[in-house]
């Protein structure tokens, strides 16, 4: 009982707290003349704002930053940790597979989701149709891994198959395989769970760019005698080319950072790790903060230049409007 009153003074004495700074900061604004009151204003909605992105992303990301300096006794150590990242098997499997993954899925979910939309577009049950692509979009990655694991499932050849794809290999006179454990296409395995998910975001928003192509410039192609690929290519592609950056570069970004299908299927092993769950693994499972630290800063030095690009781009459109 007393820690909940302990807890209870404390919520009271943090409202009054702000309640009290909040009023000064009014009072400031209040009485300060017109020209100091909008420096104040904007000072005043700016400074809560700043506070937290400085407690919650500027003092991580340097105490992050210094950790991957350091041994998992805090003892300063140098590159050893990037020297072990770029050394060790291990470490260049999970090095090669984020890579892997980069490289396949924006490709494919991007691909499969614009294909998907121009075969689609106003045809009869569209709705329906993307309804049904969108849905795993609602799923959350975690929720996407246990279903995947059921369709992935093994059993011995002399058991029956709980699994989706080894009944079918069954059904046709094949062995069961072990789609999780056999490395390395795993890898691939695991990679065709983030596609699925991905496409239907993939297809909504360019599906929404191919509807907004004005129908003048469509039916100018058709006059001067273009064929279906033909406008997919002079025309369609060019008109949604900024929609198409946006897809490729947002999916881009989640795949960098996917860790909950890894960790749900195999918790990263077999080959299949990746560099948000290494860092994982290396910081709260092996002990070694300095090299979870190291691979959060790689990861974060692989984003930066999506990112990057990705600012240039929207700036350059800015300008043209």
């Amino acid at each position: 009982m007393e820690d909940i009153a302990d807890k209870g003074l404390q919520v009271v004495v943090g409202l009054a707290v702000f309640a009290a700074v909040i009023g000064l900061i009014m009072l400031i604004v209040d009485r300060a003349p017109k020209s100091a009151r909008d420096k104040v204003q904007i000072a005043g909605f700016l400074a809560p704002a700043l506070v937290l992105l400085a407690v919650g992303l500027v003092f991580p990301a340097l105490q992050t930053s210094y950790l991957s300096f350091t041994d998992r006794n805090g003892a300063f150590v140098g590159l050893d940790n990037f020297v072990w990242m770029f050394t060790q098997p291990e470490a260049l499997i999970t090095l090669r597979n984020t890579l892997i993954w980069v490289v396949l899925v924006p490709l494919l979910a991007t691909s499969v989701g614009l294909a998907y939309a121009v075969f689609i577009d106003r045809a009869r049950g569209e709705k329906a149709l993307k309804a049904l692509v969108f849905m795993p979009m609602a799923i959350s990655f975690v929720g996407a891994g246990v279903i995947w694991r059921f369709v992935y499932a093994y059993k011995g050849a002399e058991q029956d198959q709980i699994g989706l794809l080894n009944q079918l290999l069954v059904w046709f006179g094949q062995e069961p395989k072990q789609f999780l454990l056999d490395a390395p296409e795993n890898t691939f395995f695991l990679i065709a769970v983030m596609i699925w998910i991905q496409t239907g975001f993939a297809m909504v928003v360019l599906s929404a760019a191919i509807k907004g192509i004005p129908t003048e410039i469509v039916e100018a192609a058709r006059l001067d005698g273009a064929g279906a690929w033909q406008q997919f290519q002079n025309v369609t592609i060019p008109t949604i080319r900024g929609s198409l950056i946006v897809v490729v570069t947002t999916i881009t970004i989640g795949t960098l950072k996917v860790f909950d299908i890894v960790r749900t299927m195999t918790a990263g092993q077999y080959e299949t790790s990746v560099v948000a769950n290494e860092m994982y693994t290396q910081a709260f499972r092996a002990g070694e903060p300095g090299r979870g630290a190291a691979l959060a800063l790689i990861l974060f030095l692989m984003v930066l230049p999506v990112v990057i690009y990705n600012a240039r781009l929207l700036r350059k459109q800015k300008e043209i409007r």
